[in-house]
């Protein structure tokens, strides 16, 4: 006979598709120095409009511009969707990214201080997302002390 250990399994969280959705912005909003981002996990929200709002802010307007057009090529790249809604190019104070269940914000800093859309949804999980950890750069140095 044969015994089962009675300890339960290591289970791996699957992301859903919005999750990895949400990371991938994320990822895009880092690539142009997207300040402060934060996700808000909205499917606990009954009747909310998305699954995820991702935000960030930018110093200028040309920042604010670069992030949302890296945001819209990382996405492009990684999944193969275009936004399917966007605002806001106009003056970049406040570029809103539709992608269906997640939506993207794109502020100026001033402007993010006055909305406080973190505030506003404060009945929902939000998450900091921190910047990925710079890729170490290999030089002669580095090989020929590894070798």
């Amino acid at each position: 006979m044969q015994k089962y250990n009675k300890q339960p399994m290591a289970t791996k969280k699957v992301k859903s598709a919005s999750e990895m959705l949400a990371s991938i912005i994320a990822q895009g909003m880092f690539e142009k120095l997207g300040e402060d981002v934060v996700q808000i996990d909205l499917r606990k929200i009954k009747n909310s409009i998305a699954d995820f709002f991702v935000i960030c802010h930018g110093k200028s307007r040309a920042q604010v511009e670069a992030i949302a057009e890296s945001v819209q090529m990382e996405v492009k790249k990684a999944i193969g969707i275009n936004v399917w809604k966007k605002e806001g190019f106009e003056n970049a104070e406040w570029v809103l990214l539709d992608y269906f269940d997640v939506v993207v914000h794109i502020f100026q800093e001033p402007n993010r201080k006055f909305y406080k859309l973190e505030d506003l949804w404060a009945d929902a999980d939000l998450k900091k997302c921190l910047p990925p950890a710079p890729a170490k750069k290999l030089t002669k140095k580095n090989t020929s002390a590894e070798a």
